[in-house]
């Protein structure tokens, strides 16, 4: 078997299962103190702290970001995995919309709106850092998995909003090479869903308001919509509304983020876990080295035509 599968297959196992634990030594019980707790959210998590330790957030979120993505790269694209999703393809599939015309990206956070956060990975490009790349990536792969179609050409705009952020040790202030926004629009090649097919991508991480993560795609006959929430929405064309589809929610492990990335993570770990034991090391729906490599070729071109102003066409490989 695959020892990298399986490691990754441990740590799951690990982070999904919790089981509370009663312990006692000799006649002493345990004291324990209430304490009033803060939350924190992040991108990717909710951070719960107490004042005393306020000092050392801004490590744990950046460790824990960090760690997510280093993760991801071994796990991506977790969204692939939500029932909402994996709805939405099959009715694409079925021609519940036609021919898709349009689709659309947005995605809204103000996890790095706030001016005095300190510098960190996230405001390093060559650290991983910046909402192309992080978020950029996730949006690629949900058109390319849905479409079944390739990104002919893209057109992009960055921009730091942010430039600088105070340094952690000494409070000088250090350059940000990151973005916390990207704007992008794409042209797909034609394939069984797709003819003369656009795309759009409004990203960013220093919006304030609330939380977002949504996926449009517009067709021929009508139009889908799955929302961060897990909702899913179907609207004829002529109609003028959005109907819901039923879709039942992905089961969460406890003390989990209610969230898309969340539930996506927490559905591919089990399908993991269920491979293993069945003795395959594959697993029916997971991105491919080879969607990795073509979702990098979309951010190559992407970052190419931010530096020149221009579209630019997406390398074939």
């Amino acid at each position: 078997m695959n020892s990298r599968f399986r490691s990754l297959a441990i740590v799951l196992l690990a982070l999904l299962v919790w089981a509370p634990v009663d312990a006692q030594f000799g006649k002493n019980k345990i004291a324990y103190d209430d304490f009033e707790w803060e939350l924190y959210p992040s991108p990717h998590f909710d951070i719960y702290y107490y004042g005393q330790e306020e000092i050392f957030l801004e490590d744990i979120v950046s460790y824990a970001e960090s760690a997510y993505l280093r993760i991801s790269k071994e796990l991506d694209h977790e969204l692939r995995f939500l029932k909402s999703r994996r709805t939405m393809r099959m009715m694409l599939a079925s021609g519940a919309i036609g021919t898709v015309r349009h689709c659309n990206y947005r995605f809204r956070s103000d996890y790095r709106g706030v001016l005095d956060r300190p510098w960190d990975w996230w405001s390093d490009e060559t650290m991983g850092g910046g909402t192309l790349g992080a978020i950029g990536s996730h949006v690629i792969d949900s058109f390319r998995s849905m479409l079944g179609a390739e990104v002919a050409s893209v057109s992009c705009m960055l921009s730091s909003h942010v430039a600088e952020r105070p340094d952690k040790a000494g409070g000088t202030m250090r350059q940000v090479t990151s973005d916390d926004e990207a704007k992008l629009h794409f042209r797909f090649a034609d394939s069984t869903l797709t003819k003369n097919t656009t795309g759009a991508a409004s990203l960013s991480v220093v919006e304030s308001g609330s939380y977002e993560n949504q996926l449009e795609i517009y067709g021929s006959t009508g139009a889908l919509m799955v929302e961060e929430t897990g909702e899913l929405w179907h609207s004829p064309a002529g109609s003028g509304v959005w109907k819901p589809v039923k879709v039942h929610q992905d089961p969460m492990a406890p003390g989990m983020r209610e969230a898309s990335w969340s539930r996506g993570f927490a559905a591919f770990s089990c399908e993991i876990v269920e491979a293993l034991r069945e003795g395959r090391t594959t697993v029916k729906g997971a991105a491919t080295f080879e969607d990795g490599y073509r979702a990098q070729l979309v951010l190559d071109a992407a970052r190419e035509s931010n530096r020149s102003g221009q579209w630019t066409t997406v390398a074939s490989g």
